[in-house]
């Protein structure tokens, strides 16, 4: 079962699926999937939440990629509320935006 964080929704889930099988997403795009049913602006927020985790990699123009620790989360292998790798997998070699500054 993933470890969502409780700062998740629903929805980030569903974001971070789509990424990860297209290797990248647009806000705008991702808007226009029948999956996702929120605002282009809800998205937004949602990309710019989950880079701020560490699940995310902004590109900018609103073009988002799946990090590793996204990858990981999607595979079970990341508590997304802790931020640290479950069962010894992965690094949690520095801290993630969330960690580094108040938001």
């Amino acid at each position: 079962m993933r470890q969502s964080g409780t700062w998740m929704t629903i929805w980030d889930d569903r974001i971070l699926e789509i990424i990860r099988d297209e290797d990248a997403g647009r806000v705008g795009d991702l808007t226009e999937r029948e999956a996702i049913r929120i605002s282009p602006s809800s998205v937004s927020r949602r990309c710019k939440k989950l880079a701020e985790h560490g699940l995310l990699t902004p590109l900018g123009n609103g073009v988002y990629t799946i990090t590793d620790r996204g990858e990981a989360y999607l595979d079970e292998e990341y508590d997304a509320e802790n931020e640290v790798y479950l069962n010894g997998n992965g690094s949690n070699d520095g801290p993630t935006a969330s960690q580094t500054s108040e938001s």
